[in-house]
């Protein structure tokens, strides 16, 4: 594997002293293994289908690098003392884009238009996985053309990162009452759509009506769809691809030393961003009252919690792409957390004395769902729980088939994350709110603490951050103090990306935003 890869290495070299005279330097590549399942913002669903209709659509708001709020369509807003009225000021200057459908050449984008974009959210036929982004809306009205009133049932501090998410982009009526939308999406956003053939190439152009103004300053986006990791990683060493994200098993050592940093083979040739990544990795349990495993005990979960090492996973697992899951549930990243929570840390002495007090046998058994991406880890903590007398036996699922059993309460014991929807910490508390038990929530481990969802209602009315915030960490320690999980660490965001790309910025949530990436 690292002769294969040394070699194209030599080749990446040769290539970027030639500098790819013969491409267009403004054309930004880069490749989607998972596959892009639509092109309609009502679906997207998952990181593949979000970053391709972040280029073509635009929200009220979005988050910058730092994921605070800012305007987009909206110019500004108003929020009354309550929290409960939003208004909207529009911009008077946004175009969809150009289509034979539209009444206008220059379609000029209207608070009608979102009264249009929310409904069909929300409609049951058209069965949007994000119609939940509005649940706790009451009513929306256009005031005006350029002005939109949101009302909610109750406040919610988080609703403005709500509204920043791709669900909540405007679409024109006129277009997807009349075509398939998903395959010829029409939006605001820096790039129009241009050419898709799936699983083959996708292509976006630059927008030249774009709202603001001086941007995009590329010319087109395009993606690839290779889906061997390993082979799309060789693509980008030869330039073909703009950008790399995400750490694979296939080339994780060839390309990092084992703290983390470039191999000296790739210094000064890529570039390397990494940062907090709201994505926290975990064990669940089940802890609904007919599970008949062991796990239903505390002292069994408490066990496994202090049985395996998170540093030395983080270090020869992920090269140090990490950070160990010591303080909770909620993860690094957001200004809500903190390392004061009392969490686990390895102690297999203690591991073994709760296991005794558990009257559970040396040698017992216990089933571990998980997927094959993160087989290395399960097999990891497989080693260290049998040190303490625990037999993890793993059953490896396809990602589809696993998420589809943990959604409907199959499993005793998996592995999960949580990625986060909005740059807030009750997008993580919410999964063990009792009223939140899945399939109808994402509460999979169906954990139920009165204390915890008193203190989750006081939070979610509460506008105080300080405060707020203050409800988050009780609910954090709860969570810890009934071993509700297994934290396992706080993911990074990690890209590779050529030298000759430039303004390529990243976020807490590995946005993909590429109306100010310029290549030279």
């Amino acid at each position: 594997m690292k002769l294969i890869l040394g070699l194209f290495l030599s080749i990446f070299l040769v290539a970027c002293s030639s500098n790819n005279l013969k491409e267009n330097h403004k054309i930004f590549k880069y490749n989607e293994s998972a596959g892009i399942s639509s092109l309609d913002p009502a679906f997207a669903k998952d990181q593949a289908n979000i970053w391709a209709t972040a280029q073509l659509f635009n929200g009220l708001v979005q988050l910058n690098k730092d994921l605070a709020v800012q305007p987009a369509i909206a110019k500004r807003w108003d929020i009354t003392a309550d929290g409960k009225i939003y208004t909207f000021y529009l911009r008077t200057d946004v175009l969809f884009h150009q289509h034979e459908l539209l009444s206008e050449e220059e379609r000029i984008v209207t608070a009608h238009d979102f009264v249009y974009s929310f409904n069909r959210l929300t409609d049951a036929e058209l069965a949007s996985p994000g119609a939940w982004v509005l649940n706790n809306v009451k009513s929306y009205e256009a005031l005006n053309d350029t002005s939109l009133r949101i009302s909610l049932k109750t406040p919610f501090p988080p609703f403005l990162g709500l509204l920043s998410m791709p669900y909540c982009s405007v679409v024109p009526e006129e277009v997807v009452s009349q075509t398939n939308f998903r395959d010829e999406p029409i939006g605001t956003g820096p790039f129009h759509f241009q050419y898709w053939k799936d699983n083959v190439k996708l292509v976006m152009r630059k927008n030249p009506d774009y709202f603001e103004k001086g941007l995009p300053m590329l010319d087109a986006v395009s993606i690839s769809f290779i889906k061997d990791k390993q082979a799309a990683f060789l693509s980008f060493l030869k330039g073909d691809l703009d950008f790399i994200s995400g750490l694979d098993a296939s080339y994780k050592d060839e390309v990092l030393t084992r703290n983390g940093t470039l191999q000296k083979n790739y210094q000064g040739k890529i570039n390397m961003q990494s940062q907090p990544y709201l994505n926290t990795e975990y064990l669940g349990f089940l802890m609904d009252e007919n599970n008949l495993s062991v796990t239903q005990q505390k002292l069994v979960r408490k066990a496994i919690n202090y049985g395996f090492d998170r540093k030395k996973m983080i270090t020869y697992l992920r090269n140090n792409i990490g950070t160990p899951a010591l303080a909770g549930f909620v993860p690094k990243g957001l200004p809500s957390y903190t390392e004061d929570l009392d969490g686990y840390y390895y102690d297999p002495k203690k591991a073994k004395a709760l296991l005794s007090e558990a009257n559970i046998p040396f040698g017992t058994k216990i089933v571990l769902n998980t997927t094959s991406s993160y087989l290395d880890i399960c097999e990891y903590i497989q080693n260290q729980l049998q040190e303490i007398g625990l037999i993890i036996k793993i059953e490896v699922s396809p990602p589809s088939t696993h998420r589809q059993m943990v959604a409907t309460s199959k499993l005793d014991f998996f592995r999960g994350s949580w990625i986060a929807d909005y740059a807030d910490a009750e997008n993580y508390l919410a999964l063990f709110y009792s009223k939140n038990f899945c399939p109808k929530g994402p509460n999979y481990t169906h954990f139920k603490n009165e204390d915890f969802d008193a203190f989750y209602e006081l939070a979610i009315q509460q506008t105080n951050d300080s405060i707020r915030y203050k409800l988050y960490q009780k609910m954090d320690q709860i969570i810890l103090d009934e071993a509700a999980i297994v934290p396992l660490y706080y993911d990074q965001v990690i890209r590779f990306v050529q030298s000759d790309i430039q303004f390529f910025e990243s976020n807490g949530m590995n946005m993909l935003s590429l109306k100010r990436v310029e290549k030279n």
